[in-house]
């Protein structure tokens, strides 16, 4: 009967162009404007890397003012100092453990006529690869000898690798940035995750980086960081020595636990750390040390921003006004109908057969209002991206996956269904007796 119904819902659609063709553009410009900040909003509050994210745990301590938090919300900094991220590094306490910061770096290519150019570059362990499951194209990252020997190694971006080799595999070559030879480890596969949790301090939405050098080789030459620094006194001495043993924050730390028990050792662990450094005379706030899986740190870090919220508030708002005008269309339509349904009562058909008949037809045009739905999203984000031209990586967030697609064609076969209901029960309900006798 459903295909029967249908192919009635069709014929319908077909006798009557204007008030279907109305009903479909209500449907399709609500289900535009609702599906623009959903897709938007699915993307900034996506999970990132969702196979792995309930181990992963972001650490924060509070070495910050006593006279004043560092935030509003009581939070730790965002970042940890480099004493205490190679002091909890050197512990070794989780399975995996990772301390990065970004930096900037000239490449300077080979050849007479090449030009350097700058590219952005991390600073990092070598557990960062197996941590974050970072794909590779050729190679792979480095080993431990390289962390402990400052080892000239580095791991390329795809799109690096092949400005500079080609499409050949330069495991094993050189690259020289800022004056420096590096031996080029491994090149990644496609990588880059959104939002970009592992560092959320510059910027959420970021690239990943171009190239990725030891964490103590950065260190060691007095690379300095691109992201975020935040000091909340003065630095005591002078020099490289006395930046990187202040208690400025400017590196990101992140460890590896499985199961409850090991989070609560670890927990501990920071604990007594933070405790042995208050009788040194550091840490004068009150113990305030965290440990947050991924998506608690995006959420505490707001990636999706306020604004966002609001705007898929009023999205939903002007979703549910084409629906009343959805309603007030089919209402006419079928009460123009009456006394055919009343003849078909009159020869045996149900209340019931006639209310679905109805339904299937209003989800006939939810169906294709969401096909001129996702084609008035599409345009939507695209206006966005024109609009924001210049943003950072707006183009991330302007991107239909077929999750979105079909989320839209859902909303809008269900929003045109709930809004034939109304018409439909009332309509059904009519006793056939009074419309019979006017025909």
């Amino acid at each position: 009967m459903f295909f029967y119904y249908l192919k009635l819902g069709w014929l319908s659609v077909r006798r009557n162009p204007l008030l279907s063709g109305l009903m479909m553009a209500a449907i399709a410009i609500g289900i535009g404007a609702c599906m623009t900040v959903i897709t938007i909003y699915h993307v900034m509050s996506g999970d990132p890397i969702p196979h792995k994210s309930d181990q992963l745990y972001y650490v924060q301590l509070d070495n910050w003012s006593p006279y004043e938090p560092n935030n509003d919300q009581g939070l730790p900094p965002q970042q940890v100092t480099y004493r205490d991220a190679t002091a909890l590094l050197e512990a070794g306490r989780a399975r995996r453990q990772v301390v990065s910061y970004q930096v900037g770096k000239i490449l300077e290519p080979e050849g007479d006529d090449a030009r350097p150019f700058e590219v952005a570059g991390r600073a990092t362990t070598r557990d960062f690869f197996a941590m974050f499951d970072v794909p590779f194209l050729y190679g792979s990252g480095w080993d431990k000898s390289a962390d402990d020997t400052r080892g000239q190694v580095a791991v390329l971006r795809r799109s690096i690798s092949e400005r500079l080799f080609g499409s050949d595999d330069p495991v094993g070559r050189r690259i020289r940035m800022n004056g420096d030879y590096y031996r080029v480890a491994g090149v990644l596969g496609e990588w880059d995750p959104v939002p970009r949790f592992y560092d959320v301090t510059t910027s959420e939405f970021s690239d990943s980086a171009d190239v990725y050098i030891p964490f103590s080789l950065a260190i060691d030459n007095e690379i300095g960081g691109w992201g975020n620094t935040n000091c909340w006194k003065q630095v005591e001495e002078p020099g490289w020595e006395g930046f990187i043993n202040s208690e400025c924050v400017w590196m990101q730390m992140w460890v590896e636990l499985h199961g409850a028990d090991e989070v609560a050792d670890y927990q501990s662990f920071i604990d007594a750390y933070v405790a042995e450094q208050k009788a040194l005379g550091r840490f004068p706030r009150p113990m305030n040390n965290r440990l947050s899986l991924v998506m608690q740190h995006l959420a505490q870090q707001q990636v999706v921003d306020e604004s966002v919220f609001i705007l898929l508030v009023l999205a939903v708002l002007f979703l549910a006004v084409c629906l009343l005008n959805t309603i007030g269309l089919l209402l006419a339509k079928v009460m123009r109908r009456t006394g055919e349904i009343s003849l078909r009562r009159a020869v045996g058909a149900s209340r019931g057969s006639v209310f679905t008949q109805y339904v299937v037809e209003a989800g006939l045009i939810g169906f294709i209002g969401g096909l001129f739905g996702i084609v008035a999203t599409k345009l939507g984000l695209f206006g966005i991206d024109r609009l924001y031209t210049g943003a950072d990586n707006i183009q991330k967030l302007v991107q239909m996956d077929w999750t979105m697609v079909l989320t839209a064609v859902a909303l809008a076969i269900l929003s045109a269904v709930a809004a034939a209901l109304y018409p439909t029960w009332r309509v059904s309900s009519i006793q056939p007796a009074s419309q019979l006798k006017t025909l």
